[in-house]
């Protein structure tokens, strides 16, 4: 067993090896039928639950962008509260089956997501613009100019 990958072909098969190309499948061998197992195991994938979302602050603005692949813009939902709270949520549904498929794998999520933001006092909640493209959801909040007090000197006496 070789713990350096083979570059040049030659690729060993190797549940102990790390480099291995292949995935071992725990159910492989389980003598249930595809669709006893289907009906034990749902198909909604936790990945999609949890979206990732990441978010920037720019000078001007708070940026939010969320990876949503084969999402239309009528599939997602965006809202905000009145105590500063940005909200992304949506759903996809699960690809209908066919009595004939016999699934080998499903990786791609499916089912609602929904994630929540509490933004800071510089928000300014009512300008929130929106838009996708590509599969990637751009949420911008503006942000107010935070004035700094006046500082104003004392001269001491005495």
């Amino acid at each position: 067993m070789s713990l350096i990958p083979s570059f040049f072909g030659n690729r060993r098969s190797n549940v102990y090896d790390p480099f291995s190309l292949d995935v071992w499948d725990p159910l492989k061998d389980f003598p249930f039928p595809s669709s006893a197992l289907s009906a034990s195991f749902p198909r909604e994938n936790s990945a999609f639950v949890s979206t990732r979302v990441d978010w920037k602050e720019t000078p001007e603005a708070h940026v939010f962008k969320a990876d949503l692949p084969g999402l239309k813009k009528e599939e997602v939902k965006v809202e905000v509260e009145d105590d500063r709270v940005l909200q992304i949520s949506g759903e996809r549904s699960v690809e209908k089956e066919d009595k004939n498929d016999e699934w080998h794998r499903v990786e791609r999520s499916s089912g609602k997501f929904l994630r929540r933001f509490r933004l800071p006092e510089n928000a300014k909640m009512g300008q929130v613009k929106a838009s996708m493209e590509n599969g990637v959801l751009t949420v911008t909040v503006p942000k107010e100019e935070i004035k700094k007090p006046d500082v104003k000197s004392i001269e001491i006496s005495g």
